[in-house]
């Protein structure tokens, strides 16, 4: 009879687990490990209608999991949060230049003010998706905080090409900035990862981190990074960690000789 009962009790605690997760914003490691899954249906339709943005989240989240290891963060939130960050570009994928093949829809539309309101989307869109697939709080934290209030320098600087006087109050996201430390990783992996996969073959690894240093100090700079509870002293070690990355992803390949082609009598 306890044996049974205890069963009962296992049984009814499963059933009602995702019910408390949802009303209390929690989320255990089982269901992040779940969600972190490629398979899952919201993460197969980002791969197959915006690649491009499915590739820049892989090494996204390679990124922001060994930056959140190092300060000793939460990986599986960090891993999971980063595969789900830019869900919104679902919306509209051709506006990203990852998705792009030429065409540049931005370039026809000539209107920098318009053109930050459409990347602002990518984050509204994100959050309703968010809330259509039920995904937990926490992971869907890391959609606006990446973002934070940073600014869209490339249209802003549009933007002051047609009118010298243009606020910068447009051409910034609505946050809010990040309020924990795997958010924060997520926000400055975001900014690191175009610069690093840009670096020539003869980068050296102390350019490398110089440059990552500067993206930190610019965040840090607009204040990106106040709330989020990263120290000072864990900057390094996110430097470190994502040049690590940056190492693994740049190995170069033996150029193997292709043997001519024979030809073949009639």
């Amino acid at each position: 009879a306890e044996g049974v009962l205890m069963g009962g009790l296992l049984l009814l605690g499963l059933l009602l687990a995702p019910f408390v997760e949802q009303l209390f914003g929690l989320v255990t490691r089982s269901r992040l490990l779940e969600l972190s899954d490629l398979q899952r249906p919201l993460l197969r339709k980002l791969a197959s209608e915006a690649p491009g943005t499915f590739e820049h989240t892989l090494m996204i989240s390679s990124l922001a999991e060994e930056g959140v290891r190092a300060i000793g963060g939460d990986v599986d939130l960090a891993r999971t949060g980063s595969l789900y960050h830019d869900i919104g570009k679902l919306h509209a994928p051709q506006w990203f230049i990852e998705n792009q093949s030429g065409n540049n829809p931005h370039e026809h539309l000539n209107d920098p003010w318009r053109s930050a309101e459409i990347l602002q989307a990518h984050v509204d869109e994100g959050l309703k998706m968010a809330r259509r697939f039920q995904l937990p709080k926490p992971v869907t934290n890391f959609i606006p905080e990446h973002q934070g209030t940073l600014r869209m320098g490339y249209f802003f600087h549009k933007a002051r090409e047609q009118n010298p006087n243009a606020s910068d109050k447009p051409f910034r996201y609505r946050g809010p900035r990040p309020q924990s430390k795997e958010t924060a990783v997520l926000m400055l992996a975001d900014g690191c990862e175009a610069a690093l996969r840009s670096m020539p073959p003869e980068t050296s690894e102390a350019e490398a981190k110089d440059a990552v240093r500067r993206i930190i100090q610019a965040r840090k700079y607009d204040k990106q990074l106040a709330l989020s509870g990263l120290e000072t002293a864990e900057s390094e070690l996110l430097v470190a960690a994502f040049v690590q990355v940056w190492k693994r992803m740049r190995h170069r390949r033996i150029p193997y000789p292709i043997p001519a082609r024979k030809g073949f009598s009639a």
